[in-house]
């Protein structure tokens, strides 16, 4: 089956990219873009910031932590430095299935399906709001008897209430083993200029995002052991002094956090 991509109307997966510094993006696209740029520029901020989270995080669990496997949930458009080729390069065994169930990121799964030859990448179509089965999907490549990092980043605000987000997560949880850690990283309701963007993308005919309090996104590890820092602004997460910084996400209206399963 042929995948059908409207370019009519903006999608969260190809603006994200065309902030980030990415190609794979319509007129659409970048026409929504940059009228939040003129409402609020700091979403581009927002946007490199959480890609730098990335890197950091799974730096961070290949090599202190220790965790050999990743399920990467709402993938996104490819740019660079991937889950997998982040983790691959602390880990070469590093195994790691995407998940995401949008036809513009099936159309660029090939990009992702690259492996070192001792590890695993693989790319599953599913859905988030169907816990069990991308679990039971991706235990064709994980195994799930053993710590799984669990990655959402920037993609529970799709998820419109709060309490089925949490099952959600919880659900998802509950089929990795002790040991296993979750990434989430989110923007948040805490300046006018953010929620005036987030209420502009809205009404573009764009699948909506909804921006969560800060307490909100704690709220999704509750029950877990936070890893120092604990909830912070995504640029204040283990500042990395080695590696790629931008001055201007010193502060961003996007929180993460990593939590381990006890």
């Amino acid at each position: 089956m042929v995948a059908v991509i409207d370019s009519t109307k903006p999608h969260s997966a190809r603006f994200w990219n065309y902030f980030v510094g990415g190609t794979d993006h319509y007129e659409v696209d970048r026409r929504i873009g940059d009228e939040i740029k003129g409402i609020f520029p700091g979403l581009v901020d927002v946007a490199v910031a959480g890609r730098l989270f990335l890197g950091r995080a799974v730096r961070h669990l290949a090599g202190e932590a220790g965790i050999r496997q990743f399920l990467d949930i709402g993938t996104g458009l490819p740019t660079a430095d991937n889950t997998h080729q982040v983790a691959q390069q602390v880990a070469p065994d590093a195994r790691i299935v995407y998940v995401d169930n949008d036809p513009v990121v099936l159309e660029h799964a090939n990009a992702l399906l690259t492996s070192t030859p001792q590890g695993a990448t693989t790319y599953l179509e599913a859905d988030l709001h169907r816990p069990e089965a991308v679990l039971e999907a991706a235990a064709g490549t994980l195994d799930l008897s053993r710590p799984v990092a669990l990655m959402i980043l920037n993609t529970l605000g799709h998820v419109a209430d709060h309490d089925q987000a949490l099952d959600l997560v919880g659900r998802l949880l509950a089929g990795l083993p002790a040991g296993s850690h979750l990434v989430i990283s989110d923007s948040t309701a805490t300046s006018e200029g953010m929620i005036a963007a987030s209420e502009a993308y809205n009404a573009s005919r764009a699948v909506p995002y909804h921006v969560r309090s800060i307490g909100e996104i704690a709220g999704f590890f509750d029950g877990l052991d936070l890893v120092d820092p604990g909830i912070v602004q995504v640029p204040e997460w283990r500042p990395d002094t080695h590696g790629p910084t931008d001055p201007a996400t010193a502060a961003v209206d996007a929180y993460c956090g990593v939590g381990r399963k006890p």
